[in-house]
């Protein structure tokens, strides 16, 4: 009898083993299924779950950043992008650079969203700056870069490109949402038989309303930025401008010695005018060291003959 009982649990020991072993291999496989699955459609998964965690509650909006090196890049179709650009120009003449290029700007239905001049007066030269911040449609933005490089002396050029898809999709679904769950209290708003119920379907309302209005205005505020790239648009006045190419040796020495000669000459017509304009200075300064001199030999004189005097 014992012996029949210590088979039955050495068999019944077997069989929930193999069941174990089973279930193990069948689970094994399934997480091996799960991983490659997610190793796969990653990026969808993850854009899902940031959707229905967004569902809960508000979450911060996460750009992501990439910089594009050179200019006329086609960028695809699908997604959103924001276009920014930042331009270092030259000029010989400030303002009429600054009508030209305000002229292009209302051709490609821009707007100078800000503008500043600093510096001398106009006819000054050499130290009167422009800076301009500058709405373009973005995708007109190249053809204005190559406006302002044929007006101007375009001296170096940044080009950043940020893509928030991601961003713009998740909240025009918390958009749609946000209608549908207003459309949903409304509809609970006719068929309130207490005021109680009323009332908190009323607080509800107006909470959804006011989130409603924050993310409509975020995506308004993300058609902007994607219709129009932003332009910093910085302008120097000067007498010559940086050259913008590899220059040769011998074109170096050239340009060298022409700038130092002409450096030269600006320095001896800059130190005649500071001489002419402080000459009644320099003249008074002179008139009290010649008097000074010549007291100082005066009292020397008298010095002398008191010695000699002295001696005698």
């Amino acid at each position: 009898m014992n012996m029949k009982k210590w088979m039955a649990v050495s068999l019944a020991a077997v069989l929930v083993a193999g069941s174990l072993a089973g279930c193990g291999q069948k689970l094994g496989k399934q997480l091996s299924y799960d991983e490659g699955a997610y190793e796969t459609t990653g990026y969808y998964n993850m854009e899902a779950a940031s959707g229905a965690v967004a569902d809960a509650a508000p979450r911060a909006l996460s750009v992501n950043q990439k910089t594009v090196a050179g200019d006329n890049q086609l960028l695809p179709q699908n997604r959103k992008w924001v276009i920014t650009m930042s331009l270092n120009a030259e000029t010989g003449d400030l303002d009429a650079s600054l009508e030209a290029i305000t002229a292009r700007i209302a051709e490609m239905e821009g707007y100078a969203e800000s503008q500043s001049t600093s510096g001398g007066s106009a006819g000054s030269g050499r130290h009167r700056f422009a800076n301009l911040t500058i709405r373009i449609p973005s995708d007109r933005v190249d053809s204005f870069v190559e406006e302002v490089s044929g007006l101007t002396n375009l001296v170096s050029s940044s080009r950043n490109v940020r893509d928030i898809t991601l961003s713009y999709s998740d909240t025009q679904g918390r958009v749609t949402a946000l209608e549908t769950e207003q459309a949903r209290l409304l509809e609970l708003m006719e068929q309130a038989e207490n005021m109680s119920d009323l009332l908190e379907i009323e607080a509800r309302l107006t909470e959804v309303r006011y989130q409603l209005e924050n993310y409509t205005s975020t995506l308004r505020l993300y058609d902007n930025q994607v219709d129009y790239a932003t332009v910093d648009l910085y302008i120097s006045e000067v007498e010559r401008y940086t050259p913008v190419e590899e220059e040769s040796f011998w074109k170096k020495v050239t340009s060298g010695l022409a700038e130092s000669f002409v450096d030269l000459g600006e320095s001896i017509v800059s130190f005649i005018s500071w001489l002419i304009i402080n000459l009644p200075y320099l003249a008074l300064i002179g008139l009290v060291g010649w008097g000074a001199a010549a007291f100082a030999r005066r009292a020397a004189r008298k010095r002398r003959a008191k010695k000699e005097n002295t001696q005698k």
